[in-house]
């Protein structure tokens, strides 16, 4: 059984590496920010809490992250294991976490805020299905309009220069000390998330020990690693 935890900048790719990895080893990957998603789609009480925080541009508080990965968890549905993406997110949620579970390894997506910026900025998500789309490697057939359902693609609430300036500055005094944190236990290997979706996976597993990734077909382009997730 293997447990991963993967960080990374929004914008880092953290989503892609996660389904590429999960789908190939058998891992269930836990998506807190997906789970967040649903819920503010879906109206729930939790969705309205969390899209007022979003809006203004800051990160989701403790007690809210801690309930939402403690239910997900109690699923034990992740019987090979679960590669978990958006959490933890400060010390506290890093220490809960260690004391709950065996963490095999934390992978740490690098990335410089620079291209945060120009990912972020250039994303699209479809009003209707919920489907991203970059408009730098992952643009739909018919601008504006998504592939798989034909609805109008939108720019995130939260997609902006000024909530993107308070995410980082946020993301760095409540992440890096985690980082920190996991590195004392000699858990995180780092990876430079610049490089196209399937050498960062090739480099992830090699630093991991697994084996090579094996692309779906040799077609891919470089620009395919910027789907900003």
């Amino acid at each position: 059984m293997r447990k991963y935890v993967i960080m990374g900048v929004q914008g880092s790719g953290k989503g892609t590496q996660s389904e590429m990895l999960a789908g190939d080893l058998d891992l269930v990957h836990i998506s807190v920010g997906d789970i967040f998603r649903w819920n503010v789609l879906n109206h729930t009480k939790m969705g309205a809490q969390v899209q007022r925080i979003i809006n203004g541009g800051e990160l989701v508080g403790d007690d809210v992250a801690e309930s939402v990965v403690q239910r997900r968890l109690a699923e034990h549905d992740w019987n090979y294991g679960f590669l978990i993406d958006g959490f933890p997110r400060s010390a506290r949620q890093a220490e809960f976490f260690m004391e709950s579970y065996d963490i095999d390894a934390v992978i740490y997506l690098d990335l410089p805020d620079s291209e945060v910026r120009r990912r972020v900025l250039n994303r699209r998500l479809c009003a209707e299905c919920g489907m991203d789309y970059n408009l730098i490697g992952d643009s739909p057939r018919e601008a504006g309009r998504c592939d798989s359902c034909g609805g109008e693609l939108t720019t995130r609430d939260d997609d902006t220069e000024e909530a993107l300036a308070v995410r980082l500055r946020e993301y760095h005094e409540k992440t890096n000390p985690v980082l920190e944190l996991f590195r004392r236990k000699e858990l995180v290997i780092t990876v430079d998330a610049r490089a196209d979706r399937d050498a960062v996976q090739q480099e992830i597993r090699s630093k991991l020990g697994l084996p090579p990734f094996v692309a779906p077909d040799a077609g891919g382009s470089e620009t395919e690693g910027v789907s900003g997730r």
